[in-house]
């Protein structure tokens, strides 16, 4: 199993120290320690940065993607829970969606209709 150290975990996520750290402080992360009480990774932390980076990229909460982290440690029995907080995120990324749709529906009416104004092929417009 590979190990990584901090500074590799931070390079590879793009994450700061810092930030690597705060994580631990909150929970997300339980970096194992070497003999000089240095903090080591391994890919299964990789994966979990990887799932926290993506998680945060939705929009969820530091807070939320906490509460998902001490579901996922007490293990399987929390699965539907778990399901419950992505559909949550899942739920509100929709949202946005249509949100974001609506505001591409205008633009392109609106497009459409200064192109009757013009001698101007609609496909050039949208």
């Amino acid at each position: 199993m590979k190990k990584y150290k901090i500074s590799e975990i931070a390079k590879i996520t793009e994450l700061s120290i810092p930030t690597l750290r705060y994580y631990e402080e909150l929970g997300l992360l339980h970096p194992n320690r070497n003999s000089a009480n240095y903090r080591i990774f391994t890919n299964d932390d990789l994966r979990w940065i990887e799932f926290i980076n993506r998680a945060k990229a939705t929009g969820m909460s530091l807070s939320k993607i906490v509460d998902y982290s001490k579901l996922r440690e007490k293990g399987d029995s929390t699965i539907l829970d778990r399901i419950n907080i992505l559909a949550e995120q899942e739920t509100i990324l929709q949202i946005e969606l249509e949100k974001i749709q609506q505001h591409i529906n205008f633009l392109q009416n609106k497009k459409q209709y200064y192109a009757k104004f013009l001698d101007y092929p609609k496909t050039k417009l949208l």
